[in-house]
């Protein structure tokens, strides 16, 4: 083969080359861009964001409620007033309509929601993150105030402070003479720990720990605010929603850090909620749209 051959040959194996390299950059080039076919992937794609949340079921009061509309209550026996009120309220509205109400307690008005006796269930404390989790939404209908309470007939004529409530539910003071009353033994009269109210006081006036127990503390078997006010006596104290014992004439409501129930500053305050299973019925969106209305706030207030 000729020098001359040789050269030519050369020349185009080297032509040839440089236009792979070139065309092998252009081809990555329009790779890298996004303006060839992507690749195939060869790891996972990542998910996308979750969506968020589904919206809040909008409650506004009904126009019209269909006859034999039944809207079944239980729960809180510290909303005992309430449900009354707005079932009369609701009713008289919408003739033809039909509201039961039972009170057995907060947790036992969830358990009946959650097995389908029930369309609604008050309650006295929030929900918790399991009951959540099943589907069960609170929607707060009114504020609340939970009242220390005495006998009429007991000696202790003073107020409490915040940590004195505190004590004497913890069993640190045990004698009425520690807080400038009479000496005489101090008997706690106690809800039990199915009451939506227990659980709230403990969390709200104990912030979460233990109530004290002995020889004068009383754990009362069922959650009914009346046997609790008859077992004080002449030197029992207890604790109950301000609305039922606000017109009581066998018990005085006992002022805490120099504050009513009814005053602003008064420190045992709490929300009360109406908890429905999601999605809720048109019978529960009826009632509760009414209850949040402005005609069933007012109901609300009248016995406040």
């Amino acid at each position: 083969m000729s020098q001359g051959k040789e050269t030519a040959i050369l020349i185009s194996a080297l032509a040839i080359t440089s236009a792979l390299v070139a065309g092998g950059g252009w081809f990555l080039a329009r790779q890298l861009s996004g303006d060839g076919s992507p690749p195939q992937a060869t790891t996972p794609q990542t998910l996308p964001p979750p969506t968020s949340p589904a919206p809040a079921v909008a409650l506004a009061k009904p126009e019209r409620v269909p006859a034999g509309t039944l809207v079944r209550i239980d729960g809180s026996t510290s909303m005992v007033n309430i449900n009354e009120a707005l079932k009369k309220t609701f009713t008289a509205a919408f003739p033809g309509a039909q509201v039961q109400t039972q009170a057995n307690g907060s947790d036992k008005g969830i358990l009946a929601l959650l097995t389908g006796q029930i369309e609604l269930t008050a309650s006295s404390r929030p929900l918790n993150p399991q009951e959540q989790a099943q589907g069960l939404t609170a929607v707060p209908v009114a504020r609340d105030q939970i009242a220390i309470v005495v006998g009429l007939d007991n000696p202790f004529q003073g107020s409490l402070t915040a940590q004195q409530v505190r004590d004497i539910f913890q069993g640190k003071i045990a004698n009425w003479s520690q807080v400038g009353g009479p000496a005489a033994p101090i008997q706690v009269i106690n809800r039990p720990p199915i009451s939506g109210t227990y659980q709230m006081f403990q969390s709200l006036v104990l912030g979460g720990a233990a109530f004290g127990q002995g020889a004068n503390f009383t754990n009362l078997e069922r959650d009914a605010t009346t046997p609790l006010l008859r077992a004080l006596g002449k030197h029992g104290i207890g604790y109950a929603t301000y609305i039922q014992v606000a017109q009581q004439q066998t018990v005085r409501v006992l002022a805490i850090d120099n504050a009513r129930p009814s005053d602003p500053a008064y420190p045992l305050q709490r929300e009360l909620f109406y908890v429905y299973k999601a999605p809720p019925t048109e019978p529960v969106k009826a009632f509760l749209g009414f209850a949040i209305s402005p005609e069933g706030q007012a109901a609300l207030s009248r016995i406040q």
